[in-house]
């Protein structure tokens, strides 16, 4: 039973990461549709079927008691709003043919948050971490040399992601309650630029086909089910396992960008990937369990 139940959890990690992975081809479809505009929607029809889910899953008295605690009031509002960074740059970048740069933002995350736990939380680095944040370090500043100049779109997708890592890690919120909270801290925000685009007669809705309608109110459903995918994975799947997964999606994304969305990638652009890559295997060999007899999370 036990394995079974963490097969389903990879299942579900694989299938986040290839949605996860895929989403550039989403956004594509809604190029004619500016990111801010795309952001505010995803943003809006996202709490919609959350709360829908909340509703079915008899989780409305959980969702509620979030909004007791000042404190995790003001730390769900700052992760919203780097959420949101993140999100209105990966839209922008995807649909302004910067897939590679994108992909290499979430390959440099997870390395950050490992710099983060040493900083805010005292966690203590393995030669293996250090090794790994030395070659993302390499990496960034080969990428620097190669573009001419910071790769500005990698490390704000990196590091408002990494951020929004660090205040989540600060609220006990349950997974589906907290990210609906989140959403509901920039709701009226979002709703109101809706509003505004709509009667200033710039709004999508109304201009764009229907098949562009459904594919924009269908974003909500889009953002929300690789979360919740990823969420169940996280529940049975053990870290080391876990970990080799978030990598899948930057993969994904990277292949698609050089072979289907024929992004240039320079020799010394590759040099940058090649070191990151080194540092994501340096990372992963630091949840490899020491000794024949030592157990892994999850095998208790």
């Amino acid at each position: 039973m036990k394995n079974e139940k963490e097969y389903t959890g990879i299942c579900c990690g694989i299938l986040s990461s290839i949605l996860w992975g895929s989403i550039p081809f989403y956004w594509k479809m809604l190029k004619q549709i500016s990111p801010d505009e795309i952001l505010a929607h995803r943003i809006v029809w996202s709490l919609l079927f959350l709360l829908v889910l909340i509703i079915l899953q008899k989780k409305t008295g959980l969702f509620m008691e979030n909004f007791k605690n000042p404190k995790h009031v003001f730390l769900a509002f700052l992760s919203a709003v780097f959420l949101s960074i993140n999100w209105l740059v990966y839209i922008w970048a995807v649909n302004s043919n910067h897939v590679i740069e994108v992909s290499m933002g979430y390959y440099i995350n997870p390395i950050l948050s490992v710099l983060f736990g040493v900083v805010f939380f005292r966690e203590k680095l393995s030669r293996y971490h250090k090794a790994a944040l030395f070659l993302a370090i390499a990496g960034v500043a080969i990428s620097v040399f190669a573009y001419g100049g910071i790769p500005w779109i990698s490390l704000v997708i990196a590091g408002s992601f990494a951020i929004y890592g660090l205040l989540k890690k600060m609220t006990p919120f349950e997974a589906v309650t907290g990210f609906s909270m989140e959403t509901v801290m920039i709701f009226p925000f979002a709703l109101g630029f809706i509003a505004y685009k709509q009667m200033s007669g710039s709004g999508a809705l109304g201009k764009v086909s229907p098949v562009c309608t459904i594919l924009l109110l269908c974003s909500g459903i889009v953002t929300a089910v690789p979360f919740l995918l990823f969420a169940e994975s996280a529940k049975t799947v053990r870290l080391s396992v876990l970990g080799f997964l978030q990598y899948f999606s930057p993969t994904i994304s990277f292949l698609l960008g050089i072979f289907v969305f024929h992004e240039k990638l320079t020799g010394t652009g590759l040099w940058s990937f090649i070191f990151i890559w080194a540092a994501i295997a340096a990372f992963s060999l630091s949840g490899i369990p020491k000794g024949k007899h030592q157990k892994s999370h999850g095998q208790q």
